[in-house]
């Protein structure tokens, strides 16, 4: 049976000389944690770094809970991991049993390692005992220096008879003035769609039950202040880290407690412990902000300081999908690859259809090795040579984790497909789920990429995952197997990157089902849709950014007319938008007019020029007109550049808009503030512009950019302006030409 790994083991007896209480502070965040003796650590405080070492003791004393009507005669506390035997009512931190017994476990401490990094966070681990139910845990709680905490939890067997794990679960407490609560849903093609509501008595539940991270993911649970938005009002996220079946929760119960939760959503039977064995939970992730830019900022340093994080610039890429979808035609990929690198194309991308017997989607997913009816005689190497000798690196698709029941990996092994015994799952995209947690099947598959990848110097491979795990079994076990699928998934990557250590890996899932902390651990950037239409993109993208940075989220210009919709979006609008992620191409070049083609180079060396600033620089997000007209973008680490792009979506009931705020700035810095763009200032119009829209543009404070702002253009619907902010120095005064700012229309 496959386990997750252990946590690491605490190193000091908990005894009479342990703090009492610990707390970690890093950029502008405090988390409070107590620790009795005789129970699991719980959360004091968790919020706004306002609280010197001197005021925790005066924190404990203001932080205990009156006995409530009909209630308990000594309230306690709700742990990082609940407990039902402290009266808490709510869904318990650990949930399973011993054959019926060992079902309401009592955790006592035995040891504590504690390390604090002055202004850089710290850390804990704790191992606790239950000495009836013979089990024993291990919890570890981190702040990094981004502000960002993370949890995780083991609970091992210590007994003969086997231990049913059913669910393993860890909570942070939020104040009670956090009366909204926001999370994500979405679809294929439609992802991240917000969803708010009020923090209501109960259990607001979103599980996950997908066998992938899926399409409709809470992805951040928040909960926060009554209107809080991008740049107002405290806010507390948690994200489980596990791109398979999880649950998370926001909580409140009839006595006042709310808090978050969140853990691996196990199906029944899938963790069984023997002796001594363990079960870790996936890492569960916590952040809070004021307003919704820094909350993700915080996530977004994270991964940004990561050793593992992408360091070199971000190549434009070329995917073929949307330009020929099977019809993989020699000559016509030669040609479009000729195309590509003469718009400044990077990394060209060959995808599905390249093997076996895979000329459509019903047939030969499995068979990785390259076809000889479409590349014999030496035309797939001549292609990749093709591509590399025109300046670019080669990528491919794959889809490991799947396999059509017409192949010959299919037929070979039968027992290799994820099923229920005696019966296969019912079809989903003409697949089933390749089972890798067999040895077999993760044998052939790390060792077929990696023989490819080799072979033909492949620099960057397309993960694909297409179908939900439905009644996914193993037939080794007979048990459900989500849980064993998912970690051998994490395994296999990590083992052909070892192998392949120049080898980056993109995440796709039917787009953007699987997007979450723990695939990034092994992968370098996502596919957030398989819709590429730039006005579904602006909601994708902006969402998707409450929790990875752009340069983590691959975004392609496609076609005139969306394949996806049918919209029809003129180019600028297309590529403006792509520029605020790992900007590609998806479009058959060869059908475009040399006036498009002659664009489309300009926004690849636009792209070029600001891919450093993007890509280091902070997310910030911002609204008016009734929502109508969005702004996003990037403000440079230390503030001394911004690059944004106002955009109008839908038509407003008012127009012209108002002045439009510029976030993220320093009030002290005197800014030059410009259209930029291809073609950023060549139609100016005074009846549509205000004055300072010119190559000239403005000079003004930061103080007045951000909070009084500056007029824009009369954007038609989908279309988009940007906007370049370059530091000038010091404001050396706060007065500025209001008409400069705005201007007059004619």
């Amino acid at each position: 049976m496959v386990m997750s790994p252990p946590l690491p083991d605490a190193l000091n007896s908990f005894g009479a000389e342990k703090p009492h209480l610990v707390r970690f502070a890093a950029n502008g965040v405090a988390l409070v944690l107590e620790l009795p003796e005789d129970s699991l650590p719980h959360a004091l405080f968790w919020g706004s770094d306002s609280l010197a070492d001197a005021d925790l003791e005066q924190l404990k004393l203001s932080s205990g809970r009156p006995n409530a009507a009909n209630g308990l005669d000594d309230p306690l506390p709700v742990a990082l991991l609940p407990e039902a035997w402290t009266g808490w009512t709510g869904t318990a931190g650990l949930g399973g049993h011993r054959l019926g017994e060992a079902w309401s476990p009592k955790f006592t401490p035995e040891a504590v390692s504690i390390t604090e990094t002055e202004g850089l966070g710290g850390s804990l681990v704790m191992t606790a005992l239950d000495a009836a139910a013979q089990l024993s845990m291990t919890l570890q709680v981190e702040m990094v220096p981004s502000g960002l905490v993370r949890m995780r939890a083991s609970v091992q067997n210590l007994a003969p008879a086997p231990y049913v794990v059913d669910g393993l679960h860890l909570a942070l407490p939020v104040p009670g003035y956090a009366d909204d609560v926001l999370d994500l849903a979405g679809r294929w093609a439609k992802e991240r769609i917000p969803q708010r509501g009020r923090f209501q008595v109960g259990t607001h539940l979103r599980e996950g039950r997908h066998g992938r991270t899926g399409a409709d993911a809470a992805f951040v649970l928040t909960a926060g202040e009554s209107g809080f938005g991008f740049d107002q009002g405290e806010v507390w996220g948690l994200h489980v880290a596990f791109s398979g079946n999880h649950r998370t929760s926001a909580e409140r119960t009839s006595t006042g407690e709310r808090l978050l939760l969140g853990g691996e959503l196990l199906l029944p039977g899938e963790v069984v412990l023997a002796q001594d064995e363990s079960y870790s939970s996936p890492y569960i992730y916590a952040t809070y902000g004021n307003g919704l830019d820094e909350s993700a900022a915080r996530i977004h340093e994270f991964l940004r300081a990561r050793v593992e994080h992408p360091r070199s610039p971000r190549p434009v890429v070329m995917n073929v999908w949307e330009a020929v979808y099977f019809d993989h035609d020699w000559s016509k990929l030669a040609e479009l690859a000729v195309v590509a690198a003469g718009v400044g194309v990077e990394r060209f991308v060959l995808d599905d259809g390249w093997f076996g017997a895979r000329r459509d989607d019903t047939a030969g997913l499995g068979d990785w090795h390259v076809s000889t009816d479409v590349w014999g005689d030496g035309r797939f190497e001549s292609l990749v040579d093709h591509v590399t000798s025109l300046g670019m690196e080669f990528g491919l698709w794959f889809e490991p984790e799947m396999v059509n029941v017409d192949s010959d990996l299919a037929r070979r092994h039968p027992e290799w497909m994820l099923q229920v015994p005696g019966r296969l799952p019912v079809e989903f995209r003409n697949q089933q789920v390749l089972d890798i947690s067999h040895p077999g099947a993760f044998d052939y598959i790390r060792d077929s990429i990696v023989g490819l990848v080799r072979e033909h110097g492949i620099r960057f491979i397309k993960w694909d995952h297409n179908r939900d795990l439905v009644d996914a079994g193993s037939t080794r076990t007979g048990r459900a197997g989500v849980h064993e699928q998912t970690l051998a998934t994490y395994r296999l990557l990590r083992e052909i990157r070892l192998a392949c250590p120049d080898l980056e890996i993109e995440s796709c899932s039917s787009g953007g089902s699987r997007i979450d902390l723990a695939i990034l651990e092994h992968t370098d950037r996502v596919w957030a849709s398989d819709c590429i239409d730039a006005h579904e993109r602006h909601q994708i993208q902006r969402w998707t950014a409450q929790l990875l940075p752009p340069e983590l989220v691959g975004s392609h210009v496609g076609a005139d007319q969306a394949h996806t919709t049918g919209r029809r979006l003129d180019l600028s609008f297309r590529a403006a938008t792509a520029l605020f992620g790992h900007f590609g191409i998806e479009w058959d070049l060869t059908n475009a007019s040399s006036e498009d083609l002659a664009a489309l180079r300009e926004w690849v060396d636009f792209y070029k020029s600001h891919r450093d600033l993007i890509h280091t620089g902070r997310v910030v997000r911002a609204s008016s007109e009734d929502d109508a007209l969005w702004l996003h973008g990037a403000v440079s680490p230390d503030r001394t550049r911004a690059l944004y792009s106002v955009s109008l979506l839908e038509r407003p009931v008012t127009w012209p808009a108002g002045r439009l705020r510029l976030p993220g700035l320093d009030d002290a810095t005197l800014y030059h503030v410009f259209p930029t763009g291809p073609g950023g200032t060549e139609d100016f119009d005074a009846r549509v512009h205000p004055a300072w829209w010119s190559p000239e543009g403005v000079t003004l404070p930061g103080e007045v950019l951000s909070r009084i702002g500056v007029e824009i253009p009369a954007l038609r619907v989908d279309h988009s302006a940007l906007i370049g902010v370059e530091r000038v120095g010091p404001a050396s005064s706060r007065s500025f030409d209001a008409h400069h700012a705005g201007g007059s229309r004619a």
